[in-house]
């Protein structure tokens, strides 16, 4: 069995791909090398695959599968040429025999995804999801889009905002309210952009990536205070917290085609292209 097809499984049980948005999302195997090499034995996780990412990845001969959380592959392809970047990163990556899976939304929606990792960081309270997933594969009770989180006792909201802060690792974050001591018992969470998902919820804070100026408009006039962290902010440290050992625990058994133990690393270059300066 191949690197590749060996993540997949994994993937498949750790953030199962009937959660995911399927009626625009696009998820799972994206690239399947025909030629993959038998000494590879690691597995590359990155948020965003960009030329300096694969640059990273290609590096070390040993990486033969990326998990890539954004698919590198979203619209229709009619070529392949190197004149365009994004189908440039694929035929180097198919080149080396390296495969690209994509979990996307759905390790938004499973349990212990994106979203829950997000919540983790507020304090003590309860959490559920905004849009319950329906018929939900088994020991994925909790999953959907979005979460609620309710704290067990209100929390002032520049607490949360250093609590955001800490977990994301950023030294600042774009926050809209009408009054900064304000008191927050509900918060709704959505990774990445939160617009369509947070938009129809009633709570005392929205905490997301990005939302369009109007929305947050929106939310002010309903005293609806806004954490923004920048689009993939809200979704890396999730990689090395949550999904990296997960992995781990999946591959624990298995090897590469060679014998060697499976390695999952998580890539140093990618980063949110957005900074404050």
């Amino acid at each position: 069995m191949s690197l590749l097809s060996k993540v997949t499984r994994c993937m498949r049980t750790i953030a199962p791909l009937e959660l995911a948005e399927s009626s625009w999302d696009n998820v799972g195997v994206l690239v399947e090398p025909p030629f993959p090499s038998p000494k590879q034995s690691k597995v590359f996780l990155t948020i965003d695959l960009t030329h300096q990412v694969l640059e990273e990845a290609l590096s070390d001969p040993k990486v033969g599968t990326i998990v890539a959380y954004h698919p590198p592959i979203f619209s229709s392809m009619k070529r392949l040429t190197s004149a365009d970047v994004k189908q440039d990163i694929i035929l180097k990556a198919i080149a080396r025999g390296v495969g690209i899976y994509s979990p996307h939304t759905a390790c938004d929606n499973c349990a212990n995804g994106v979203n829950d990792w997000l919540a983790s960081g507020l304090g003590k309270g309860t959490c559920k999801p905004i849009t319950p997933s329906v018929n939900p594969p088994v020991g994925q009770e909790e999953s959907g889009s979005g979460r609620l989180f309710t704290f067990e006792e209100p929390t002032n909201l520049m607490t949360i905002v250093e609590r955001v802060k800490k977990l994301i690792g950023l030294p600042h974050v774009r926050l809209a309210t009408a009054e900064k001591n304000t008191m927050v018992k509900t918060v709704a969470i959505c990774a990445g952009s939160g617009s369509s998902v947070l938009g129809p919820i009633s709570a005392d804070l929205y905490f997301t990536g990005e939302m369009g100026h109007h929305d947050v408009l929106a939310a002010l006039a309903k005293n609806t205070s806004v954490i923004l962290c920048e689009h993939t902010n809200t979704e890396r440290g999730y990689l090395s917290a949550v999904l990296k050992p997960a992995l781990e625990k999946e591959l624990a058994n298995e090897t590469s085609e060679e014998g060697e133990p499976i390695q999952v690393i998580v890539s140093k270059t990618d980063k949110d292209p957005l900074v404050v300066v």
